[in-house]
């Protein structure tokens, strides 16, 4: 980015599914989501990760939670990018090239694409930390 402007933040699920269960990393999630409702600029998430978390609340809570989830999303300041065929390539490259889970490689594709900062606690990342800058939660 240019004229000094801070790098976009694009969470993963797993920093997301942290906040909403108040689990390890929770507190920096939270305090990120506050920063972003406080400046106006939101932070980013793929709308296939929004997917798994929706698919991984309903399946270790509920479907009722897994809809209340997407009732909260649409008051947090997350901007969801959607993806295009192109962004499904990429993200099926990088799954090819790094043993990550495909969800992840669309969260690290989009992190790519946007020149954002990928929010995560996953370890998975790890392998991709040459390729897209990491805030580990």
């Amino acid at each position: 980015m240019t004229n000094g402007a801070k790098k976009p933040s694009l969470l993963d699920s797993f920093a997301l599914l942290a906040f909403l269960n108040k689990e390890k990393g929770f507190e920096k999630v939270r305090d990120m989501l506050q920063a972003a409702n406080a400046s106006g600029a939101p932070l980013l998430m793929n709308e296939i990760n929004v997917g798994e978390v929706y698919y991984i609340v309903a399946k270790n809570q509920s479907a009722d939670k897994a809809e209340e989830f997407l009732r909260r999303l649409e008051t947090l300041p997350i901007q969801l990018a959607a993806n295009s065929f192109s962004d499904i390539l990429e993200a099926a490259r990088l799954k090819a090239r790094f043993p990550i889970s495909y969800a992840d490689a669309f969260a690290a594709a989009t992190a790519i694409k946007l020149n954002a900062t990928l929010v995560t606690g996953d370890p998975e990342f790890q392998t991709l930390a040459h390729l897209v800058e990491i805030h580990w939660i």
